[in-house]
């Protein structure tokens, strides 16, 4: 989810849900390390709990890093072993790490012993021409023992040569049995399934499988399926779409103040509305009003605005 879960985003996301676990866009160790630590880690106080995803390879860095963002109040800190970027690949972690289980260890052991917080892992079930059936456990195991009890598994394998991150997405098939034979065989851990996640519906299916279910592109593309998580997996009230909306407006007018531009915000809510009359509208008017000079909440009204109309004349 690099470019796509950023503070405005997961603010957006915990207004629909109260309970689920937000994660953010991985940021490599080195980043953290030597890069704008305010803009890479900054995060509004409503969106507990909430996780950072790190990537890198060099245990001693992750480790720094990690230290950083357990001191700035994240919940938990997440190694990635499963982005598929040209990113990742160039810098040999990410999902390259999956062919490295050992060194993967030795990071996540480092991690752990510089946080209280916990240390989890995100993976993918195997790269390229890698045996799933045995490199996941491996790699599972490997980090069992330096300490990791939760996982999340993209139940893909990642073609680091030959597929795009798209593809990588897309392509290689979903081995959601793997996943479930996996947490058959280890019950002590926390295993969460991940990719290709449509609905509500398709989480519950897989939870009579596994501990847990993440949504990625679903989640972002049809932000409003996280309202009804709270009702359905913690037997608490759903959140009302538009009381959400209401809130994540008054959230834009503060940073509008602060000098952040409204389309970093706004795009966000593109998805918000799928499925429902007047949402094209409601996205094409975001689009081209957005990014004008001056642009403010007024171009977020007139958006609304087309949802509204619609919905009256219906009624």
């Amino acid at each position: 989810m690099m470019d796509w879960t950023d503070r405005h985003c997961r603010v957006l996301h915990r207004l629909l849900s109260a309970r689920a676990r937000l994660y953010t866009e991985m940021v490599t160790a080195d980043a953290v390390l030597h890069g704008a630590r305010e803009r890479l880690l900054g995060f509004s106080e409503i969106e507990h709990p909430v996780a950072l995803q790190l990537g890198g390879a060099e245990p001693a860095k992750l480790a720094q890093a990690a230290r950083i963002g357990a001191e700035r109040g994240y919940d938990e800190i997440n190694l990635n072993v499963g982005c598929p970027s040209d990113r990742v690949q160039s810098g040999c972690f990410g999902a390259a790490l999956m062919r490295e289980p050992a060194l993967v260890g030795e990071c996540v052991a480092a991690m752990r012993e510089a946080v209280s917080v916990p240390v989890t892992v995100k993976c993918r079930i195997g790269v390229d021409d890698q045996d799933a059936q045995e490199a996941l456990p491996a790699l599972i195991e490997t980090c069992a023992r330096s300490g990791v009890s939760v996982f999340a598994v993209h139940a893909r394998k990642a073609w680091l040569s030959g597929l795009s991150p798209k593809e990588n997405r897309e392509i290689p098939p979903l081995d959601y049995a793997l996943v479930y034979a996996l947490k058959r065989a280890r019950p002590e851990l926390t295993i969460i399934v991940n990719g290709g996640i449509g609905s509500v519906d398709d989480a519950e299916e897989h939870l009579r499988h596994v501990d847990g279910v993440m949504l990625g592109r679903a989640a972002y593309q049809s932000p409003a399926i996280l309202a009804e998580t709270d009702r359905r997996f913690f037997g608490e009230e759903p959140r009302d779409v538009n009381a959400a909306v209401d809130a994540y407006i008054a959230y834009i007018g503060a940073r509008l103040d602060e000098g952040v531009p409204l389309n970093a915000m706004t795009k966000h809510m593109l998805g918000l509305f799928h499925g429902q009359p007047g949402a094209r509208q409601f996205r094409r008017h975001l689009s081209e009003n957005v990014t004008r000079k001056g642009a403010g909440l007024s171009v977020l009204h007139d958006a609304l605005a087309f949802l509204n109309r619609v919905r009256t004349e219906a009624a």
